[in-house]
């Protein structure tokens, strides 16, 4: 995913990318790539489910977001497919019937793999920023760290990094403890 595939690219290139490969559309290029590796399907879906009920559901937590797998988002000419996102419900009160989202999450987590990292970090943070997504999270199930960004006068500042099996609290989600460990394979 290091390189674009295609330069001007369209949604209608992005559709024809085959189903089994991740594609988005960042600064006019197509990237693709492989489904996530066992690690990092590990760590999303993990993360996803600790955050899930309290925040989610409402189950032992503040409950008042919408927290999705992998949705699609499209700003401008610009497609993203974070790992996960969520929106605090009193900006988006029920989840729209298009097969994408317009409206920017306020936060957004990318789990990160040697494929993608440069992606993620670069290309994908900016867009987020221009956006105004709030919060974000950098993952690494590699190195073990939870990266914790907030945006600033629309530049991100990291609030924290977290490693090893930690356990944590991490805005937004500061209202309940993160064990990292979990997180994990080994």
């Amino acid at each position: 995913m290091s390189r674009p595939l295609k330069t001007g690219a369209t949604y209608a290139d992005l559709c024809a990318v085959p189903e089994n490969l991740v594609a988005e559309i960042l600064g006019g290029e197509l990237y693709a790539s492989p489904r996530p590796a066992p690690r990092h399907s590990v760590a999303a879906s993990v993360l996803g489910g600790k955050l899930m009920g309290p925040f989610h559901l409402g189950e032992n937590g503040p409950g008042g977001w919408w927290l999705l797998d992998e949705p699609e988002l499209h700003f401008d000419a610009d497609v993203l497919v974070p790992d996960i996102a969520g929106w605090r419900r009193e900006r988006m009160p029920a989840v729209p019937s298009a097969a994408y989202f317009t409206l920017a999450p306020d936060w957004v987590c990318e789990v990160l793999s040697p494929a993608t990292e440069k992606i993620d970090r670069q290309k994908k943070l900016a867009i987020y920023a221009r956006e105004g997504v709030r919060h974000a999270w950098l993952v690494n199930p590699l190195l073990h760290t939870l990266e914790v960004l907030r945006l600033e006068s629309e530049r991100w500042s990291w609030v924290a990094v977290h490693d090893g099996s930690a356990t944590v609290r991490a805005e937004p989600f500061d209202a309940i403890e993160l064990p990292l460990g979990v997180l994990w394979t080994e």
